[in-house]
Parts: structure tokens; sequence; C-alpha cells
């Protein structure tokens, strides 16, 4: 039975869903092929993800593959309650609602998991996680796991260096069709979307400070140049720092980077990596905002015992600090999804495409407890029914090509 917000907003998210399905070739294609073969005939497959259009999508293709699906929300203010009415109408188990606390955000992830799921798919890990800690019974049911982020992907390999992790987890983030396209240009373009719906203030001519230079950070940096903000990150990792550098962009710490800035991102996966110092540096007007997965990048528990505050809307408030006045956006919580919509459907394409094979794969194969990086001919064929969709067409290697680049006898 679903625990959803409000069953009448149905309507409302099947259009939206229809919208995502009309940019998500690549998916519906493996869709088609599902309903033929019904991959996931018998299986549970128990979801804790972004209840987004994109993300039905998804689920609606595990489904039509066989599987009895249940989800969850992977976070409090992504959830968007039409579509979550939308799948609960379509006969998929929902448990999310916008706005949740924290007690109910783990009731719902335990709903899922009283389903007793055979698979499971992360977006920060904490399904698995729960199920290590709490519910260790499913320990011996659960065939296999994905994990769409970073974040996510960063918390497995902790649990596998320390012996802990006890069933396969097939790390979908460290696809290329994921990070190279999702993380970068997802959300660069999010995160300011995020930004720019919550404020509506011109990132031209600002100085926006980007913490964090991966996958994920340096799309923010990228397209925030590209709309003529003046770009300073901030970094720990030497040859990231060195990249940003090359790349144009102001390097220096947060120290020194907290009194420049107009607008702040955090996008490092860590924790504190603004706390108070930073915030009473800033400059009065500051926003700071974070697309990380968890909210422990700004320190807004400080931030509340420091400041007096006041909501001027939905997800934007004021704090006060020594006479200065910092806006905080989306609670601290992920700018893109807490402000805006989340990732474009186009991108997004390829990342569920790769969480559904890599369910599949799971299905079909025994695998050793650990992280698993998905199958490079996986991800290359997702890349090429994509350019097949966008029709574009490529070069592919002579037979004498081929030989050159195997063998090591052919030189000057």
């Amino acid at each position: 039975m679903s625990s959803i917000k409000n069953m009448s907003l149905a309507e409302e998210g099947k259009k939206k869903i229809a919208w995502a399905e009309s940019r998500m070739p690549v998916l519906m294609k493996i869709q088609a092929d599902f309903q033929k073969t019904l991959p996931f005939k018998g299986i549970r497959i128990g979801a804790c993800l972004h209840v987004t259009k994109e993300t039905a999508v998804l689920m609606k293709t595990l489904k039509t593959g066989g599987a009895a699906v249940a989800l969850c929300g992977s976070n409090p203010l992504s959830t968007q309650d039409d579509v979550a009415a939308a799948l609960a109408a379509q006969g998929i188990e929902v448990f999310a609602s916008h706005g949740i606390d924290n007690e109910g955000y783990y009731r719902n992830l335990n709903a899922v998991l009283d389903t007793k799921p055979g698979i499971t798919m992360d977006d920060g890990a904490d399904l698995i996680t729960e199920i290590h800690s709490k519910r260790k019974e499913l320990l011996g049911v659960v065939k296999g796991g994905t994990e769409e982020t970073t974040t996510g992907v960063i918390r497995f390999r902790a649990m596998q260096k320390e012996g802990k992790l006890k069933f396969p987890v097939i790390a979908v983030n460290d696809a290329r069709c994921k990070n190279m396209f999702d993380n970068y240009y997802g959300t660069g373009q999010s995160a300011l979307d995020g930004i720019i719906r919550s404020t509506n203030i011109l990132l031209a001519g600002k100085t926006l400070v980007v913490a964090g230079y991966g996958h994920c950070g340096s799309g923010v940096a990228a397209m925030a140049k590209g709309m003529g903000a003046h770009v300073i990150v901030t970094e720990v990792d030497p040859v990231k720092a060195l990249a940003a550098y090359y790349d144009g962009h102001g390097v220096m710490s947060m120290d020194d980077a907290s009194a420049l800035g107009d607008v702040f991102v955090t996008v490092t996966g860590c924790k504190a990596v603004i706390v108070e110092r930073h915030l009473r540096a800033m400059r009065d007007g500051a926003i700071i905002s974070n697309a990380g997965h968890f909210d422990v990048e700004i320190d807004v528990k400080r931030l509340k015992e420091i400041a007096s505050a006041r909501t001027l809307k939905a997800g934007l408030d004021e704090f006060v600090i020594d006479g200065k006045r910092i806006y905080l956006l989306g609670e601290g919580r992920l700018v893109n999804l807490a402000c805006a919509e989340g990732h474009p459907s186009e991108v997004m394409d390829q990342s569920f495409s790769l969480q559904a094979l890599a369910a599949k794969y799971i299905n079909e194969n025994k695998l050793e407890a650990g992280v698993h990086r998905i199958p490079k001919d996986v991800d290359d064929m997702v890349a090429a029914m994509k350019l097949e969709a966008l029709r574009v067409k490529i070069d592919a290697l002579t037979p004498e090509q081929e030989r050159y680049l195997s063998s090591w006898n052919e030189g000057t």
C-alpha cells in the first residue's frame, strides 16, 4: 500500500512522465525490449531514488520487465508529489512525499525493505546501509544492488574496505555514460537552475565559488563561467585544483574565497565544507547552496544557532549574522532538486538506462560481494543507442586498425 501526499495529483504527474518519456529514447527502447523478454519476472526491486518524472520512467521500465517495484524518496525535498501519485495510480508502490521529516523518511525507506526486494537501487546508499545495520535479515534475500551517485559509491567502497559489504553493488555512477554526462552536464545545469529559480539573480558578473572540482563541480563551474560568472574553485585534491586553474578559474582556499563570493555551491561529497568562520567572513547578501547528495556540506545547524532567520519563500531563507544577510537555498539540501526539477530528462536517459541494464546484469549473473563497475560493453551500448537516437554517425575501426591497436611490433 503506497504512502503519498495527494492521490488527486496523479493526472498532472502522468503528463510530466509522458514528457520525460518523449525525451528518453534509449530507456524507452530498453522498456520495449523488457516487455518482450520480461527479465525481472518474479523479482522484487526496491529503490530509494529521487522521485522525479525521470525516475518514474525507470520504475515503469522495471515494472514492464516483470518486476514488482517499490520506491521511496532518497531526499526529503526532492519528491515530486504529482509524480509519486501517478506512479501509485499505475500499480507501483510508492512511499514518498515532499517535505517529509527524518522519522518519516526512514519509515518510508523501511516500508520498501518490508517488501523484501531481491535487487536494490540506491541514490546515496541509504537502503543498503539500513540493510547492513538494522535489517540484517535481508542480507540473504538481496542478490545485489546498484548505486546512482558519487556519495553512495564512496560509502560502499568504505564498507568494502572494512569487509562489511555482504553482497555485490554495481557502481552505476562510475560508468562513463553516467559521470561524463549526468554528473557534468546534469549537475552543471540543474544546480544553476535551482539557484536562479530560487533567487532570480543575474549570474553574469557575479563571483561564484564552487567547492569541489570533480565531475559535478567542474560542470557547475563551466556552465557558470559560460553565463558570465567569475568562478573561484576550492579543492583539497592538488590534481583537480590544477585542472581548475588550467581551465581558467581562480583557485584558492575556502578561507580566502569566503570573503569574495557572491554565490557559493558546495559539490564535494564531504562534510563541513562551509562552517562558521566562512559564514562570518561572507559579504552582505551572499547566497549559499549545496549540490552534494547529503545536507552536511554547509553547517546549517550552526548557522541557525548564530543568526536570526526568516523564510522569504519556499527554498529561500534569510539569515542575519553580525548585521550581514546570508541567503540559504533549499535548506542546504540538493539545490537542483529542492529548488528545481533535477537533471534534464535527456541526460537521465543514459543514467537510468544504465540502472535498468545493471539490474538485469545482477539478476542474470552471480557476482561476488563488493563494488563492481558496470561492464564496458553495456556502457558502450548505451552510448551507441543514444547516438543513434540523436542521428549521429561515427567511424568504426577497420580490421587493419584493430590489428595495429592490438599489436606491439609495428612502429617507426
